[in-house]
């Protein structure tokens, strides 16, 4: 039995390698193909009569540890650039805003027309207003260099606030007045921790001569991280921070700090930290949403009424994004536009809404069912995503250089064709 479960786990995981590499040239997500897999792998089971044990209560585990590892894969491409601030600043705005008219949308309806509680409406909103980065990030690359970025920023910052305001009214839900100063309040501690702790990690990861030290800096972080949501931090900043700070260490070679890091090996030692976070990224990712598959109920799945609450949300997503990129941003990019899917973000805040706010209409199948509309709409924004070529912008003192260095070339050129005339006349 042994071996077969060791067999079935390396077929899974070279299967999950297959997927992600033709991702890239099929357009569809990678991530489809491995929930794909675990609907499959429940068929089969079940026709076949073998038992497996109860791994749902895994999932959230799982969830988590790939939203982390994710998030900080994703930060340590990040690069704080003057150049880039305008960008950073669109898409910021654009997970904020974004995420509060979805929710808002989704809330009024449910309140409206169903007679929910706001506190009940808002909670099963928010996990379908966020951007789930888990799913966004690794699916950018059929992008151009400024969508791919937009998309990176948006989408890590989509998970951070939401994750923010799904706390937030879990736990103020009778005194929002009071409950606003004393969370923003936790945010600044969170942004003060989340340097103290980035500089510690990065200092550790630079000085420790140990061969076994990146799995430390890993286990370290989750650490920071399980601590801040038990205290009710947006625990998710601080990778957000820590990557960051790793990624942009070239900003501390002309302080102080110069005299007491090498930023050459600095950068080296960074590189290796990525390369085996990617891997663990991947791994995690693969069988989280394998997982999320197999526990998939087909029959809810096809069920009218789910298919119908399911297509409304997605088009009232698309819409509302539409409207707000196009008119506001004015981001007039399709590609952009259906780039909003919704995934393992999604999934870990709705499993975590308490019982008593629960609504039948927002259910598992309906969720699943935002999720794989979302990643399809996403799969044509990769495939009309049109490839343009990075054009370099020379410096306007260049230019009088190049005109007269081409109008010599020509004099000379013409020179030497009147020189040649000549001779032959001769």
């Amino acid at each position: 039995m042994t071996n077969y479960i060791i067999l079935v786990l390396c077929i899974i995981v070279i299967l999950s390698y297959l997927f992600d590499i033709t991702s890239k040239y099929s357009k569809i997500p990678g991530v489809i193909l491995l929930i794909g897999l675990g609907i499959l792998l429940q068929v089969i089971t079940e026709s076949s009569g073998f038992v497996i044990p109860n791994m749902q209560p895994v999932l959230p585990v799982i969830g988590t540890l790939g939203l982390i590892l994710i998030v900080m894969d994703a930060s340590l491409d990040l690069k704080l650039e003057k150049k880039k601030a305008r960008l950073l600043q669109k898409s910021v705005l654009s997970a904020l805003t974004l995420l509060i008219l979805v929710t808002a949308a989704s809330a009024f309806i449910l309140v409206q027309l169903f007679d929910y509680s706001g506190t009940a409406a808002v909670l099963n909103s928010i996990p379908m207003g966020i951007i789930s980065s888990a799913v966004a990030i690794p699916s950018a690359g059929s992008l151009n260099d400024r969508e791919k970025e937009f998309i990176i920023y948006e989408s890590s910052f989509s998970d951070i606030f939401g994750i923010m305001a799904f706390d937030f009214i879990l736990f103020n839900q009778g005194d929002l007045s009071g409950g606003i100063p004393h969370y923003l309040l936790l945010a600044l501690i969170t942004v003060v921790v989340a340097i103290a702790v980035s500089s510690g990690l990065a200092m550790l990861l630079h000085k420790i001569k140990y061969h076994i030290n990146y799995i430390i800096i890993m286990t370290v972080m989750v650490l920071v991280y399980s601590l801040a949501k038990m205290y009710h931090l947006p625990a998710l900043l601080l990778v957000l921070v820590f990557g960051i700070t790793l990624s942009n260490s070239e900003l501390g070679e002309h302080t102080p700090i110069n005299k007491f890091v090498d930023f050459d090996k600095f950068r080296k030692d960074i590189d290796s930290f990525s390369k085996i976070l990617g891997e663990f990224t991947f791994l995690v990712r693969s069988f989280f949403f394998i997982i999320f598959g197999y526990y998939t109920s087909l029959e809810g799945i096809f069920y009218p009424m789910n298919l119908l609450i399911a297509f409304s949300v997605t088009v009232g997503i698309l819409l509302i994004r539409w409207l707000f990129l196009w008119f506001v941003l004015r981001e007039k990019s399709l590609s952009l536009v259906l780039f909003a899917p919704r995934g393992l973000i999604t999934i870990l805040l709705f499993i975590s809404i308490p019982a008593a706010y629960i609504i039948p209409e927002i259910n598992t199948e309906v969720i699943t069912l935002v999720i794989l509309m979302t990643m399809l709409t996403m799969m044509v924004g990769n495939i009309i995503s049109p490839k343009t070529k990075e054009v370099v912008d020379l410096p306007e003192t260049e230019l009088p250089e190049v005109i007269i260095s081409e109008a010599e070339e020509q004099y000379q050129d013409d020179g030497e064709r009147s020189a040649n005339q000549a001779k032959t006349e001769l």
